[in-house]
């Protein structure tokens, strides 16, 4: 051997041992000599690459290429610098030239993938990872690279499975670990997902990724404490992370205290300006904080993040800032394109049942104490089991409350799925044999609206959680009536509208309301004085209705307004306004959460309850009505901002609609003046109570069970779904 290709042995040994500088002098020492050495200027170029040079390195490679210009190496070398660099499509062409020298070179087919993956070629990407197993099944890094891919499909299942694969080859691969925890979190198992994480940062303590992971899983599970402190540690590790700030954020948002949450939203936004997710929550935060001063910038960049689709913003959020339907529509399907990436293969393959009955499955994370539970239960408990079998698919906590052990009582069957997938619980519809499957959450905290992008079911249905349309193609109707939902918005909804024949909005007429009424002292009013009240949660109170509230407590002296204690930063920041438009603080009383029969009790002690716009009290206006205290409302202009129009409609108390926020105005000052007008207003109230639509629970199942025979009569002649009303 001579001293040329000693040196070049010493060489490659130092590169191969990570002393990559060291190496570089000696190849450069023997590069005048050894111009024609093929393998000399492959390692050249390769360690110039490993430091960054990437010119000199493709260079030196390209000069590897004119003396072998059949060695695949080079020109998948040239590719990775390529992909490096941005350059994906000249990468792509670098690892096609190499597998036209050796089509079964198993690194240009995963290095291909990776380059098809950041192109989002999901499935081209999938394939190329498939074939760099077929000829390298021991490639742990093609198995874990394929996993990714899966996950961004969200095909968990296999995901998971991939990352099994992964482990199994090398099993102190740290990322395989964090990638099968979230593959578990996608399956709905976040206390293995946990396990998962815990063995990542086992492998590797300074992983920061595995950390976000972790406080993501433990969030899942409502340990938000220790959420915290997971993305404290990451923020440790990576102070410029940003969805360490995001996480982190959405944490502080689910323990009531969006002023923090504000700030790291606008930190992640301030590292990462283009992070697809933080805007929304940051402009929801400033909804929840009554953060005025934030929420003007963030209303005028709603309508253009959606428009543009630059951010994934909640359709809830967008329903406090927006009262554009054409808007709702698209951000509605935005959501759901981001959540459900890709069509699923549909498990009901068209032909009818023939059940002996029609079967009915409920969806929802919310058969415990919640709004949704206390509108529903009675009609759960009401359908007629001769005609209809009906199913509960429950994917929320179990809280062991009475209204818990109510719903399982009411159902024929409930099913927790919690810990299943989406696909499992698809599956189970279908083998249930489930004609009619209604989505009871739509775009609120919880919803999956996965399950039904399966198709497993002939019908689909949204109805109540969320007040307008989800955006979705695989929905096929959404339950109204005419006052929330004219037919003449129908281009503003993907699914077919049906009108019920009075108030869309199911309500239990066994709601239970305390005997006892506390003192106005025990309740923090004054003894004396008018009390407007208004108790919808403090997102829903918006800068242009707190200046007619605050005209209005000007105009009425000695009275208050009577709000929920929300959270902290809401109240401070309501009081400050107040002050700021000359109203003593003083005069706006914060009542704390409570029970529900004590919460409907203490509505005796208001006088007026005063409806937010252009997001109205939906379950609130309900609880108001049914406690006899008279509600004033403004009719917007979509679903969101009408339902307690229709409320109204449906108990007798149509005058107290108003079509503009002027006339809203003069009608409340009115009523606040005329203690006899209002007297008699509460008299209808009561009489109208048990008497009118709203609160006859077997009136609505009637009408609502209208509703479904309709649609399943459609599905079952094999017609498309289409728009209609159920007569009265």
């Amino acid at each position: 051997m001579n001293d040329h290709q000693h040196l070049l042995n010493t060489a490659i040994a130092l590169h191969q041992s990570g002393r990559i500088p060291e190496a570089i002098a000696l190849y450069d020492r023997i590069l005048p000599s050894m111009r024609g050495n093929a393998q000399l200027l492959f390692m050249a170029g390769t360690a110039h690459l490993q430091i960054g040079q990437m010119d000199k390195g493709m260079q030196l490679i390209r000069g590897s290429l004119a003396v072998q210009p059949h060695n695949p190496l080079p020109h998948n070398s040239i590719g990775m610098a390529q992909h490096a660099m941005g350059k994906r499509d000249e990468a792509l062409a670098s690892y096609d030239t190499a597998l036209r020298i050796a089509p079964n070179f198993a690194p240009a087919h995963n290095n291909r993938g990776n380059v098809l993956h950041d192109l989002r070629r999901l499935d081209e990407a999938l394939a190329a990872y498939d074939k760099a197993l077929a000829f390298n099944p021991g490639d742990a890094q093609a198995c874990y690279n394929r996993a990714i891919v899966l996950m961004d499909l969200k095909r968990w299942a296999e995901a998971l499975a991939g990352c099994d694969q992964a482990l199994m080859i090398a099993p102190n691969f740290a990322q395989a670990q964090d990638c099968r925890g979230n593959a578990l979190r996608g399956l709905n198992r976040p206390l293995e997902a946990l396990a998962a994480y815990d063995k990542a940062i086992a492998l590797n303590p300074g992983f920061a990724e595995a950390y976000g992971n972790r406080g993501n899983a433990l969030r899942d599970l409502r340990r938000l404490d220790e959420a915290l402190l997971s993305y404290g540690k990451v923020l440790a590790l990576s102070p410029d992370n940003a969805e360490a700030y995001y996480n982190r954020g959405q944490a502080l948002q689910d323990m009531g205290r969006p002023q923090l949450a504000l700030a790291d939203f606008k930190k992640a936004l301030a590292i990462n300006p283009g992070h697809r997710y933080a805007f929304g929550a940051l402009a929801d935060a400033a909804l929840r904080a009554c953060d005025w001063t934030r929420i003007a910038s963030p209303a005028n960049d709603v309508d253009r993040h959606v428009r543009s689709a630059s951010a994934i913003i909640e359709p809830l959020t967008v329903l406090g800032y927006s009262d554009d339907a054409a808007l709702q529509l698209q951000c509605a399907r935005s959501s759901i394109q981001d959540e459900v990436p890709a069509p699923k293969r549909h498990l009901w393959d068209g032909k009818a049942y023939g059940n002996d009955r029609i079967r009915i499955a409920y969806l929802s994370a919310d058969f415990h104490e919640h709004a949704t539970a206390w509108l529903t239960a009675e009609l759960f408990e009401k359908h007629d089991r001769q005609r209809f079998h009906i199913t509960a698919i429950s994917y929320g906590a179990d809280d062991g409350s009475p209204m818990r052990a109510r719903l399982v009582k009411a159902f024929d069957q409930f099913i927790d799925v919690n810990g299943k997938s989406d696909a499992d619980v698809a599956q189970l519809l279908r083998n249930l044999q489930i004609d009619i499957a209604v989505d009871l959450k739509g775009h609120t905290q919880g919803s999956r609206p996965g399950i039904l992008s399966f198709r497993p079911a002939p019908v689909a249905v949204n109805y109540l959680g969320y007040p307008g349309t989800m955006g979705a193609p695989f929905i096929d109707y959404v339950i109204a009536d005419p006052i929330v939902l004219p037919f003449a918005q129908q281009q503003f909804y993907d699914e077919q509208i049906v009108h019920l024949p009075h108030s869309y909005q199911a309500n239990d007429s066994r709601r239970a309301i305390a005997a006892a009424t506390p003192s106005r002292s025990e309740a923090g009013l004054p003894a004396n004085g008018f009390v407007f009240c208004c108790f919808n949660n403090s997102r829903k109170i918006t800068q242009p209705l707190f200046e007619i509230w605050m005209r209005l407590l000007a105009a009425v002296p000695g009275s208050v307004l009577w709000l929920l204690d929300d959270n902290d930063t809401a109240t401070a920041n309501l009081k400050v306004a107040a002050r700021d438009r000359g109203i003593a603080p003083a005069r706006l009383v914060f009542a704390p959460r409570t029970e529900l029969p004590e919460h409907l009790a203490r509505h005796r002690l208001a006088d007026l309850f005063l409806d937010t716009l252009p997001y109205n009290a939906h379950t609130t206006a309900s609880d108001a009505l049914w406690a006899g205290l008279p509600l004033l409302t403004c009719r917007g202009s979509t679903f969101a901002g009408r339902v307690a129009a229709s409320l109204l409609h449906a108990i007798g108390l149509a005058e107290l609609v108003t079509d503009n926020p002027q006339a809203y105005e003069v009608l409340a000052l009115a009523l606040a003046r005329d203690p006899a007008r209002l007297a008699a207003l509460r008299v209808t109230l009561e009489q109208n109570r048990l008497t009118h639509p709203l609160f006859d629970t077997d009136k609505f199942r009637r009408d609502i069970e209208k509703a479904y025979l309709t649609m399943w009569e459609t599905s079952q002649r094999g017609d498309a779904p289409k728009a209609f009303a159920v007569n009265a």
